[in-house]
């Protein structure tokens, strides 16, 4: 076996020339006594790993391959993940393993568009494919599907933060952690299905299969352990009202008894699960088209369900769209929307300069910002459906469904008009860089340098520029996306004048961001195309992945909060 060929790796159904031979090699280190893929490795090779994965970006150093054992041949992942009760697994042929991967998957119609995105066009990510060789390393080396999938395509317009993201995925996916591997892929399913989002669903239901996972889970939550089914609630209140957890809900899955979840345990499943609901914003919110998957694509378009899909959606198909950018004068319109963005940031630093807003006054705007995101409506999608009930269309999916409890409970605004109002989390009060890094360090090792890298590298991502303006300071306009996505789940900067939020962001952004972030499942083109129309395309990725990692940390501050209250 050469080093650093894993073509071996790949069950029979993976024979498609199209796969080239990668080094991606983490798989064939699995102990042989792990059991049902518990993700443990030898302790050399642990290290090894972790250092490469602890390395500062830039100074990535190739993974190590697990050698064979004298006298025997190189392990292969598929047959030592496999558990003593899946015995029947190991003995399926080649067509039966195929069709059970088959029919476990969220059917899906194929995309209208070419390429990784509806909403980007093809040549656009192809040409940074071409040109950035790291990226391809970076796949190599972090991927756990072992090829260039369409996330990593559209995130790989910004490479930097790509690493970031590959690498902390890889590691709470891949490396030696408290939950099995079987587990992760099916709490990623979980968490993706809260958005019924069937790209992300049909990825992890491929890595369950392959991890060793039991094939029977994927009929549904009725057919997996308690200790599964128990993760339901901190679920689907991560994923719309995290603002909701309190210590109770973390008492209740750690108390004595048979199917009680560890500390250790429970931070990694909260790590996955934040991770795949903002992950789930980032592929509704950028367009991500289904992979054009060699295995169940021969000339064979699967039906959608329910009629609709996520390129249905993202087309805005069904729906009678005038273009928001056709013509002269939507050209004229948004070059004198970047100028007044242009003049409004400038004001802004100068007024700044000049003078500082007291705490009462930046808590006042605080205030009046929270009850103004009310009456941002996530789009006008309702409307554009009237001969269909939409939200049940998207909701109620018998495929989708199976792996969720209570369909119907979505996000609410945090300060909701006529009712009590819940207590605003100060960020000074409980801060990632102070409180919440250092107890996911403590109980999930390692998991912390590698998630502060990410928040760390998206929040300072810039290449100053914007649209066609060179050497622009865009700090504010960072701060104000990420903050405002916070602001939307009830979490306030003492030091942040939120005044500034209605400066910079128009109301069209508004409404998108709202809806990626709180009902990414409703995104359409159409929004996306109605901000920003001279921004490039790479520049709203780049929104995007401030708005996923913004996502991602609120429902972190919360859950570790809440965990934090449940130690003292």
């Amino acid at each position: 076996m050469p080093v650093g060929d894993a073509s071996y790796l790949r069950g029979p159904e993976d024979t498609s020339e199209d796969r080239a031979p990668i080094r991606f090699s983490l798989c064939a280190c699995l102990c042989s006594h792990s059991g049902a893929g518990c993700g443990r490795l030898a302790s050399g090779t642990r290290i090894r790993l972790r250092r490469a994965l602890l390395a500062p970006s830039g100074d990535l150093a190739p993974l190590p391959v697990c050698p064979p054992t004298l006298g025997q041949p190189a392990l292969s992942p598929i047959k030592s993940v496999f558990s003593p009760q899946n015995v029947e697994a190991k003995t399926l042929t080649h067509h039966s393993k195929l069709w059970k991967r088959q029919d476990k998957r969220i059917r899906v119609s194929q995309p209208l568009t070419r390429g990784p995105s509806a909403f980007i066009p093809e040549k656009e990510v192809v040409q940074a494919n071409t040109v950035d060789e790291r990226t391809n390393f970076l796949v190599e080396e972090y991927s756990t599907s072992g090829r260039l999938d369409n996330i990593t395509q559209v995130m790989s317009l910004h490479t930097q933060y790509l690493e970031s993201f590959l690498r902390s995925q890889f590691y709470m996916l891949r490396m030696d952690g408290p939950l099995p591997l079987p587990y992760r892929h099916y709490i990623a399913i979980m968490a993706a299905a809260r958005h019924q989002c069937s790209y992300l669903i049909n990825m992890h239901v491929d890595e369950f299969l392959k991890t060793g996972g039991i094939a029977e889970w994927l009929n549904g939550l009725e057919y997996v352990p308690q200790r599964l089914k128990n993760l339901n609630e901190i679920n689907k209140l991560l994923a719309h009202r995290p603002w909701l957890i309190t210590k109770e809900h973390i008492q209740k899955l750690v108390k004595t008894g048979e199917n009680n979840w560890s500390l250790p345990e429970l931070v990694h499943a909260v790590v996955l699960l934040a991770h795949y609901h903002a992950l789930a914003s980032f592929v509704f919110g950028s367009g991500i088209n289904p992979e054009r998957d060699p295995e169940i694509s021969n000339g064979f378009t699967l039906i959608s369900v329910n009629n609709f899909c996520v390129c249905d959606l993202a087309n805005d198909n069904n729906i009678e769209n005038a273009s928001l950018s056709g013509g002269n004068f939507g050209i004229v319109d948004s070059l004198s929307e970047l100028e007044a963005l242009m003049e409004r940031m400038k004001r802004l630093q100068e007024e700044r300069e000049d003078e500082e807003a007291s705490q009462e006054e930046m808590s006042t705007r605080f205030e009046k910002e929270k009850k103004e995101s009310l009456f941002v409506v996530s789009g006008d999608t309702f409307h554009s459906f009237p001969h269909s009930d939409f939200e049940d269309d998207m909701i109620i999916t018998s495929d989708v469904s199976r792996y969720i409890e209570d369909p119907g409970f979505g996000y609410e605004d945090f300060a909701r008009r006529g009712e009590e109002h819940l207590p605003t989390f100060r960020a000074q009060d409980y801060t990632w860089e102070n409180h919440g890094f250092s107890l996911v360090n403590r109980l999930y090792s390692d998991i912390g340098h590698l998630l502060d890298e990410k928040f760390r590298m998206v929040y300072n991502l810039t290449y100053n520029t914007m649209a066609t303006h060179e050497d622009v300071d865009t700090t504010m306009l960072r701060r104000a996306l990420f903050n405002y996505v916070h602001c939307m789940f009830g979490i306030r900067y003492d030091d942040y004048d939120y005044g500034e939020v209605n400066q910079l962001l128009e109301r069209s952004l508004k409404v998108y961001i709202k809806t990626v972030t709180c009902y990414p499942e409703r995104t359409t083109k159409r929004m996306y195309d109605s901000y920003w129309r001279q921004f490039k395309h790479s520049e709203k990725v780049h929104v995007n992945l401030l708005l996923m990692e913004a996502r991602m940390q609120a429902e972190l501050l919360y859950a570790l909060r809440a965990i934090t209250r449940h130690l003292t």
